[in-house]
C-alpha cells in the first residue's frame, strides 16, 4: 500500500495488502460519497416513472370518456378495442433515453471523475492492479444501475398495466411481457458501462457526456433508413434499437420493415455492447498513463 505526499509517492507499510472486497468497499464510498448521486438517480427514477404512468393514466381517461353504445350489437365488447399498446406506455421513449443518459452519465463519473480530480494517481498508487480497480469499478456501478433498472422496469410496468387493467392491461405472464421489463432492467447497467468506457477514453467530464449521449441516442437516429441494407444494419446494431426491439409487443412486431432485428439479435446486441464496453475500459486504463 502507498500514500502519494507532494508528488512523490511514499510506500507505507501494511500487514495485509488489499483484496478485492476492499476494492468493492472503496469503490461503493467513491460512488455514494457525492450528494448528486442521491439526486441523480432518485431524481431520474421518479422521472421515467412518471411520465409513463402518465402516458398510461392518459390513455385510461380517454378510453373511459369515449362514448359508448347503450346496447352493443352481439358479439361485440362494451369496451372499445384500444387504440394503443398497453405494454408500450410502460416503455415511453422518451423516459427510458432520460434513464440511458443518467445511467451512462454516473458509469461515465464513476471513471472520469477521478482522472479530473487527480484521485486516480493515489488510487493507482495504493492499488497498482489496474485491472482490479476497473474490475471493482464495474461490479459496484453495475449492481447499482441493475437495482435501479429493475426499480423503474417493474414499477413502471406494474402500476401502468394496474391503471389499463379494464382496458387490455397485460401482466407479467402475457406474451413479451416479462422480456420487456427484463430487457428495460438491464438498459440501466448496460449503458452505464458504455459510459465507463467512454469516460475511460476522454477522461473529461462534458466530454464525455457529450459522447456517450451521441453514441447512444444520436448514431441510432441517423441509421433508421432502409434504402440501403448496411445502414439499418448498423443502427440494428445499436443499444436503443435492440431494447426497443426487445420492448415490442410481439402482436405488433409482424411488420418490421425489410431488415428486421429479431429478438435473439436483440439480446446479441446487449451482450456485445456490455462486454466491449467492459474490455475497452480496462484495457485503456492499463495502457495510458494517469
Amino acid at each position: 500500500m502507498t500514500a502519494v505526499l507532494g508528488n512523490a509517492p511514499a510506500r507505507l507499510p501494511v500487514g495485509v495488502p488489499a483484496r478485492f472486497r476492499h476494492l468493492l468497499a472503496a469503490e461503493w464510498i467513491k460512488l455514494w460519497s457525492l450528494r448528486s448521486t442521491y439526486w441523480v438517480l432518485s431524481a431520474g427514477a421518479l422521472t421515467v416513472i412518471g411520465i409513463n404512468v402518465n402516458s398510461a393514466a392518459s390513455n385510461a381517461d380517454r378510453l373511459a370518456h369515449q362514448q359508448l353504445p347503450s346496447e352493443p350489437p352481439p358479439g361485440v365488447s362494451a369496451r372499445p378495442e384500444p387504440l394503443f399498446d398497453p405494454l408500450h406506455t410502460a416503455f415511453v421513449d422518451p423516459a427510458w433515453q432520460l434513464l440511458m443518459v443518467i445511467a451512462a452519465t454516473v458509469g461515465g463519473i464513476a471513471v472520469f471523475g477521478e482522472y479530473t480530480s487527480g484521485l486516480i494517481r493515489t488510487t493507482f498508487t495504493a492499488v497498482p492492479d489496474r485491472q482490479a480497480v476497473i474490475a471493482a469499478k464495474v461490479t459496484v456501478v453495475s449492481g447499482v444501475m441493475l437495482t435501479l433498472g429493475t426499480l423503474v422496469s417493474g414499477t413502471s410496468f406494474g402500476v401502468t398495466q394496474m391503471l389499463l387493467r379494464e382496458y387490455g392491461g397485460l401482466s407479467l405472464g402475457d406474451p413479451g411481457a416479462l422480456r420487456a421489463v427484463t430487457a428495460a432492467a438491464l438498459l440501466a447497467p448496460l449503458c452505464a458501462l458504455v459510459g465507463m468506457a467512454v469516460g475511460a477514453v476522454i477522461r473529461h467530464a462534458a466530454g464525455s457526456i457529450v459522447a456517450v449521449i451521441a453514441l447512444l441516442l444520436l448514431v441510432p437516429a441517423l441509421f433508421q433508413g432502409e434504402r440501403y441494407r448496411w445502414v439499418k444494419e448498423i443502427g440494428n446494431a445499436m443499444p436503443f434499437s435492440a431494447w426497443e426491439r426487445l420492448v415490442m409487443n410481439p402482436e405488433r412486431a409482424r411488420d418490421l420493415g425489410k431488415y428486421p432485428l429479431t429478438s435473439t439479435e436483440a439480446w446479441i446486441v446487449y451482450g456485445a455492447w456490455a462486454t466491449a464496453a467492459v474490455a475497452i475500459a480496462v484495457l485503456v486504463v492499463r495502457r495510458r498513463d494517469v
